[in-house]
């Protein structure tokens, strides 16, 4: 969590300085049980939400992506998520994307594949 809220501090700087929280604070997160994530395949141009559990790995042509955690800010649900995901190509057998996603800034940490394009949205709270 403390890592978290560091990383929240300095996105905070370099996106929004007047967001980010004075130095010396932290910021608190939830944990969502889910996460709603945005696919595209490039070569259709078909979009698609899915829901994900975290802990749970979908597949989508041929990546596989596992949601391991979602957090989002607690005194604000509905203001961004962070997501941590893996995500493999089925047909390399490899790892093409482990880190935390964020829904305000999808191109900070983006997937980088030839097809297939995947974000996050927000967290699925109960």
């Amino acid at each position: 969590m403390r890592l978290l809220g560091a990383f929240s501090l300095v996105l905070g700087l370099l996106v929004a300085p007047e967001l980010a929280p004075a130095q010396g604070t932290s910021v608190v997160t939830g944990t969502g049980t889910g996460a709603v994530l945005r696919t595209l395949d490039k070569v259709t141009g078909a979009v698609f939400d899915v829901e994900v559990a975290s802990g749970q790995t979908m597949g989508y042509g041929t990546l596989e992506i596992t949601l391991s955690e979602c957090r989002y800010p607690a005194s604000n649900p509905a203001g961004d998520a962070f997501a941590h995901l893996i995500v493999m190509d089925g047909s390399k057998r490899q790892d093409i994307f482990q880190g935390w996603m964020i829904a305000s800034s999808p191109a900070l940490m983006a997937l980088d594949h030839a097809r297939y394009d995947v974000w996050v949205l927000r967290c699925i709270t109960s």
